[in-house]
C-alpha cells in the first residue's frame, strides 16, 4: 500500500492567503497548499504539485515573511505568522458566508494492522478562510456552524496514513496480490494520461529494481467526510486527501506461550441513510439501510509485520435495519411506538438495490438472521418479519439456487425467556452453520498439520479456497428492530465461533473451538461489550441494556440497576436529543445544503425529501423486477464483483513504481521510525490490553495457556479486589504496564511505534479504549502497584539472573563480533553497482538461506523419480509381485556373486 507523505501540517497565515505546509514524519519531503482568503464565498486552492526539501520549504517561507510585511526590515503581525499545526485535514465546509477548513490537531493510536497504524481523532480545529476585509456577515451562519459542530469528530472517528480503512482485509491484500502484468499495463496508462512531471519521476531509469505501490478508491458508503472533501479532490494530490470513518476501533493482544497474536475490532458505520434510532428506520429509495454497521474481525501474528510475509485472518459481518420502507411514530411518546409500512412495495425494490450491494461487495450466500419476534399478542415486531419473507421469497425466485439469499428466523427474546434452553447453544449452533457456508478470510495456504491431521469440521468450510489461501464468500446479515442488543450478542457468538477457525487456520489451537471462561474468550467478550456499547451510544443514546453475560445469566444482581438506568438514559434521548442530533448528521454528511432564500434546515418540518431522492425528482432509468442484480455480478458469483480483476475495477486503483528504498512504500521505516528517540514504557504495544496481564490469574502454577478454562473468579482483574469499576480496571492496567514484561514480548516491544517522540499531543495515551480513565493519587497508585508487580518466579515459574557470568558475557562478544565480520563489504564492489543512494548504506547480504520450511510451515519433503520407482518396487514386491529381471539387473547379480564368493 502506498503510505501518505503528508502526515504532519502546519498553517501559516498572511493576510491575503493561508500556506498549509505537509510533510512526512521524516521531515524530509514537503508540499504546499495556497489558500486564497480575498474571495468572500468561493474556494480557490492551489497546489503546486511541486515536492519540496526542507531548505528549500524554510527558503520559500523565508522570502513570504518578508514580502508580507509592510515595511522592510520591521517584524510584526502582518508578515507571515503560524496559526496552527495537525496531523490532517479533514474538509472543507461552507454555509451561508465563505468556508471553513477543519484539521485534526490531536490523534491517538488506536491499532496496528502490519504496521499499518490506525488512529482516532481526538480533538480538531475549524477555521474561517476569508478575512474579515472581505467577509460577509450573515445571522444565521452562527446557528449553521453550532449545529455542525455538534457532530462530536472527536467520538470514535478514525483514520489511517496508509491503510484503506473502508475496505476489508480481504479486499486490501487481494488488491496487493493482483498479477504482475496487469499492474505494469496499468502504470503505462497512468504515466501516459498523467498531467503531473512528478508522479512518475525516475520510473525509466530504476529498471527491475522497482517495486509497485498500489492504492484503492475509497468505499464512499463507509467514508464520513467524503462531501467535505468534494470540492478539492480534483485539485490536490492524493496525499492531501484523508479519509475518516465512523464506528468503532480496539485492539488487544493474545499471548500464547509468549507468541504475541493481534486481535482487532473495526466497525465501519454507513454514512448514507445515517441517524438515530427512532428517525431512521428501514431503508431509502436507493437501498441504503438505517444503521447499517460492517464489523470486521482481524487476526494477525505480530511477531512477522509485513503483509507478504505474515500470517493474517478476517472475518466480516453486518448489521442493518430491515430492509423496507417502514417507520415509527415518536409523537406518542410511548417506550415502544407502533411500527408501520409507509410504502407498498410488492416487487421488493427496495430490499432488491439493498441486496445487490451486498453481492456486489461480498457475494454468495447472503444469509439473514433475523431476530425479532415472532409470537406477540398485539402484533408488533412480527409485521417486519412478514415483510421480510415475502421480499426475500420473490427476490429469489430469480437467483439460480446455488446463489439464492438464505433467511434465518430466531425469536431470541422468546427463547431467552425459557428456562428449559440456553440461548447461547442455540446461536453457537447457528453461527457454525454460518461460519461453514461462508468461510473466512485467510493469506496463507492450509498448514501441513491440518492436511495430516484433519479436522471434520475444517473439511466442510465453505468459502473460496485459492493457492495463497481462502477468502470469505458471503456474510452474515443480522437484524432486529433496533439492531442493538440482541444483535451484539448474535454477531459475539458469530465472531467467536469465526475465532476458532481462524486461530486453527494460523495452527495456534489443535481443534476448531474455544470454550466460554478461557482468557482468549474473555479478552474477545470484553472487544465485542465496547464494541456494541460504543456502537449503541451512536445510535440509540445509551450503552448496551442486555450484554452477553445477561444472556448467558450469570450476569450480578447490581447489573438489573445499571439496565433500567440504561433504558431511561436512552428513552430521554430518543425523546428530546436525537432530533438535534439528526440535523447535525444531515448538515455534516451534506445531505442538507443552506442556500439563500430557501428554508432554513431547522425550519424543515421532516428530513424525508432530503433522504429520498426520488421524492423530488424523477429517476431515469427503472430497474427490472426480475433481473435486479448490477450487470457482471452473477457471473463472478460466489466471489464478490468488487474483487474480481476486470477493467472496471481496475480503473478503482492507482498504481506507481518506486524504487525500494522510497518512504512512500517502505513500511519499515513508518513503523519503527529510526528517526525519532522511542521510550519502550510508553510504545503502543505495552499500553494495549494484554490477555497474560489483564485475564490470565495471577496465583502461582496455573496454566498460562490462554484456552484453559478457568473460574469465574479466576481472573487478572481480580487482584484491585471487589471492585468491578471500569474506571479502576483501566487504572490498574495502566499500572500493570509498568512490571516487567516477560521475555517472550521483548522483541515485540523493540517493534513498536512511538508517537510522543514528535507528536506532543499524543501524551498520556495509556490505554486503546475510548473510555475516560480516571487517574488517582499517587498514593493509591502506590498502594495498588504493589499488589500488582509481582516477582518473576510468581508470574512465570523461573527466576531470571540478575547479572550474566563473564563466561556468558565472552560468548556473546565473540558472537557478536561472527555476525560483523560476516556483513562485511568490498565497498569498491559495491560503488559500481549501486543505482540508488541508499543502495551503499542498506546493502544487507543474507548469511543463511531457509526453504519455505519454518516455524510456521512444513513442506513434505521432494523426492525424485527414481527413487519414487524404487520405492514402488520395494511396495510391490512385499505384496509378492515382483518385477520382471532385466539383462542390468543379471549383470549387478553376476558382478555381486563374483565379488562375495570367488
Amino acid at each position: 500500500p502506498l503510505i501518505s507523505s503528508v502526515q504532519k501540517l502546519v498553517l501559516y497565515e498572511t493576510r491575503a492567503r493561508y500556506f498549509l505546509v505537509g510533510s512526512n514524519p521524516a521531515e524530509t519531503k514537503y508540499r504546499v497548499l495556497k489558500i486564497d482568503r480575498t474571495e468572500p464565498k468561493d474556494l480557490v486552492i492551489i497546489d503546486d504539485k511541486h515536492v519540496y526539501t526542507q531548505q528549500e520549504v524554510r527558503e520559500l517561507l523565508g522570502r513570504l515573511d518578508l514580502g508580507n510585511r509592510t515595511k522592510m526590515g520591521q517584524k510584526g503581525s502582518s508578515g507571515l505568522s503560524r496559526a496552527v499545526s495537525a496531523f490532517g485535514i479533514v474538509g472543507f465546509v461552507r454555509f451561508l458566508e465563505g468556508y471553513y477548513i477543519v484539521l485534526i490537531t490531536k490523534r491517538r493510536k488506536m491499532a496496528d494492522i502490519g504496521g499499518h497504524a490506525i488512529y482516532k481523532i481526538e480533538d480538531t480545529n475549524m477555521i474561517y478562510i476569508p478575512n474579515d476585509s472581505v467577509r460577509v456577515s450573515h445571522p444565521d451562519e452562527a446557528r449553521y456552524l453550532r449545529i455542525f459542530q455538534n457532530v462530536d469528530l472527536s467520538s470514535n472517528f478514525y483514520f489511517s496514513y496508509s491503510y484503506d480503512l473502508s475496505h476489508s482485509l480481504q479486499y486490501n491484500l487481494t488488491v496487493l496480490r493482483m498479477p504482475l502484468e496487469t499492474l505494469k499495463t496499468e502504470t503505462t496508462q497512468t504515466r501516459q494520461e498523467s498531467f503531473d512531471i512528478f508522479e512518475d519521476e525516475g520510473l525509466s531509469t530504476q529498471g527491475a529494481s522497482g517495486v509497485f505501490g498500489i492504492c484503492s478508491k475509497p468505499y464512499e458508503k463507509y467514508v464520513w467526510n467524503a462531501k467535505l472533501l468534494e470540492a478539492v479532490r480534483t485539485a490536490v494530490h492524493r496525499d492531501w486527501l484523508l479519509y475518516i470513518i465512523h464506528g468503532f476501533c480496539g485492539q488487544s493482544k493474545l499471548l500464547i506461550y509468549g507468541r504475541p497474536i493481534y486481535v482487532t475490532l473495526i466497525a465501519r458505520r454507513s454514512s448514507k441513510f445515517a441517524g438515530t434510532r427512532f428517525l431512521k428506520r428501514g431503508a431509502n429509495c436507493e437501498g441504503d439501510v438505517a444503521n447499517e454497521v460492517e464489523t470486521e474481525q482481524i487476526l494477525y501474528d505480530a511477531s512477522v509485520m509485513s503483509f507478504s510475509a505474515g500470517s493474517y485472518s478476517s472475518y466480516v459481518q453486518v448489521r442493518g435495519s430491515v430492509p423496507l420502507y417502514w417507520s415509527q411514530d415518536i409523537s406518542t411518546m410511548m417506550p415502544k411506538p407502533p411500527i408501520t409500512l409507509d410504502q407498498a412495495d410488492p416487487y421488493a425494490h427496495v430490499a432488491a438495490l439493498h441486496f445487490d450491494q451486498m453481492l456486489q461487495r461480498f457475494g454468495s450466500p447472503i444469509i439473514i438472521l433475523n431476530l425479532v419476534k415472532e409470537r406477540e399478542k398485539r402484533k408488533h415486531e412480527r409485521i417486519l418479519s412478514e415483510e421480510l419473507v415475502a421480499a426475500v421469497t420473490y427476490l429469489n425466485q430469480f437467483l439460480p439456487p446455488e446463489y439464492a439469499i438464505i433467511y434465518i428466523p430466531w425469536d431470541m427474546a422468546k427463547y431467552t425467556k425459557s428456562k428449559l434452553c440456553n440461548v447461547l447453544d442455540r446461536l453457537n449452533v447457528i453461527a457454525e452453520s454460518v461460519v461453514k457456508k461462508t468461510g473466512f478470510f485467510v493469506n496463507r495456504p492450509d498448514s501441513y498439520c491440518s492436511v495430516l491431521r484433519p479436522d471434520e469440521k475444517w473439511n466442510e468450510l465453505g468459502g473460496c479456497v485459492v493457492s495463497t489461501g481462502r477468502l470469505q464468500t458471503g456474510v452474515l446479515r443480522t437484524n432486529c428492530v433496533d439492531c442493538l442488543d440482541r444483535t451484539n450478542t448474535a454477531q459475539f457468538m458469530v465472531g467467536k465461533c469465526a475465532l476458532a477457525y481462524q486461530l486453527y487456520s494460523l495452527g495456534l489451537i489443535d481443534k476448531p473451538n474455544l470454550q466460554f471462561d478461557t482468557d482468549a474468550v474473555r479478552l474477545f467478550e470484553e472487544l465485542y461489550e465496547d464494541h456494541g456499547d460504543t456502537l449503541s451510544l451512536q445510535y440509540g443514546g445509551s450503552q448496551l441494556v442486555h450484554r452477553v453475560k445477561t444472556y448467558r445469566k450469570i450476569a450480578p444482581w447490581t447489573q438489573h440497576s445499571k439496565d433500567i438506568m440504561q433504558t431511561l438514559s436512552r428513552y430521554y434521548s430518543n425523546a428530546f436529543s436525537d432530533a438535534d442530533r439528526q440535523d447535525s448528521i444531515n448538515l455534516f454528511l451534506g445531505v442538507f445544503k443552506p442556500v439563500e432564500g430557501k428554508p432554513h434546515l431547522w425550519e424543515l418540518p421532516t428530513d424525508f425529501y432530503l433522504h429520498h431522492k426520488n421524492t423530488l425528482s424523477l429517476l431515469q432509468t427503472r430497474q427490472s423486477y426480475t433481473y435486479w442484480w448490477t450487470t457482471g455480478v452473477l457471473k463472478n458469483l460466489p466471489l464478490p464483483f468488487d474483487e474480481v480483476t476486470c477493467a472496471e475495477n481496475r480503473r478503482k486503483l492507482t498504481v506507481k513504481k518506486f524504487h525500494k528504498y522510497e518512504e512512500e512504500i517502505d513500511i519499515h521505516n513508518e513503523f519503527f521510525r529510526p528517526y525519532e528517540l522511542s521510550s519502550f514504557d510508553e510504545t503502543f504495544c505495552l499500553a494495549m490490553t494484554n490477555s497474560t496481564r489483564d485475564f490470565m490469574p495471577k496465583n502461582v502454577g496455573i496454566d498460562p495457556s490462554p484456552f484453559t478454562v478457568r473460574k469465574p473468579d479466576e481472573t487478572g482483574k481480580s487482584v484491585l479486589g471487589n471492585k468491578n469499576n471500569r474506571e479502576e480496571t483501566v487504572l490498574q492496567r495502566k499500572t500493570a504496564a509498568s512490571a516487567p514484561p516477560p521475555p517472550s514480548e521483548e522483541a515485540v516491544s523493540s517493534s513498536s511505534e512511538d508517537d510522543s517522540g514528535t507528536d506532543k499531543e499524543d501524551e498520556g495515551a495509556v490505554s486503546q479504549r475510548s473510555t475516560p480513565v480516571k487517574v488517582t493519587d499517587a498514593g493509591d497508585n502506590t498502594k495498588i502497584t504493589e499488589n500488582v508487580v509481582q516477582s518473576t518466579k510468581d508470574v512465570y515459574g523461573v527466576n531470571l539472573s540478575d547479572i550474566p557470568s563473564e563466561d556468558d558475557l565472552a560468548i556473546y562478544a565473540r558472537f557478536v563480533q561472527l555476525g560483523q565480520s560476516q556483513h562485511k563489504q568490498d565497498k569498491g564492489s559495491q560503488q559500481f553497482c549501486s543505482k540508488h543512494p541508499l543502495d551503499k548504506v542498506i546493502n544487507l547480504i543474507p548469511i543463511s538461506c531457509f526453504s519455505q520450511d519454518n516455524i510456521y510451515e512444513v513442506q513434505p519433503p521432494r523426492a525424485d523419480r527414481k527413487s519414487i520407482e524404487i520405492f514402488h518396487a520395494h511396495i510391490q514386491a512385499g505384496r509378492g509381485n515382483m518385477l520382471p529381471l532385466g539383462k542390468d539387473d543379471f549383470l549387478m547379480y553376476r558382478e555381486y556373486i563374483r565379488n562375495r564368493y570367488m
